[in-house]
């Protein structure tokens, strides 16, 4: 999989709202036909899907502006796995399953504040006291086939 083929619908979000005040800041220095300001959205694979890791908001602010793709990097950090698989299992409970399903999402600051960085906190805490050893499970899903050519030549943004 290269990432310069993937495309935002190809794209499995791993939260369910939008900051309204976060999008208008994003829509503010956005130009859809200079993308050389854009931060490339960072990608790992769970369980072989590609899973946005953070970038959501420039997501939908890129599907606002008419753009089908944008620059894309493989996340190389190490991530609690299973904080993702329940943010991203969250979504698919929700049919959000492409960032093109977070536009009906976006909700005010306060509410996000409410609604998602609560959540969060909530999942956050489940999870921990799930955990045998307190340590996050940081191993990478079954499918770490990230291309070991893209990770040494300029990540496939």
């Amino acid at each position: 999989m290269h990432l310069n083929e993937l495309t935002l619908r190809d794209l499995q979000p791993s939260q369910f709202y939008i900051s309204e005040k976060k999008l208008r800041a994003v829509e503010s220095w956005l130009d859809a036909a200079d993308l050389s300001n854009f931060e490339p959205i960072p990608v790992k694979l769970l369980d072989g899907r590609p899973v946005m890791t953070d970038g959501h908001t420039r997501a939908v602010a890129a599907l606002r502006a008419g753009l089908v793709s944008v620059p894309l990097v493989w996340d190389e950090d190490e991530l609690p796995w299973d904080l993702y698989r329940a943010c991203v299992a969250a979504c698919r409970e929700q049919a959000i399953e492409s960032p093109g399903d977070l536009l009906p999402r976006i909700i005010s600051e306060e509410e996000y504040r409410e609604k998602w960085d609560k959540w969060c906190d909530n999942l956050h805490e489940r999870i921990k006291q799930n955990r045998v050893d307190g340590r996050p499970d940081t191993r990478e899903a079954e499918d770490r086939s990230i291309p070991e050519a893209e990770r040494r030549h300029g990540q496939g943004a």
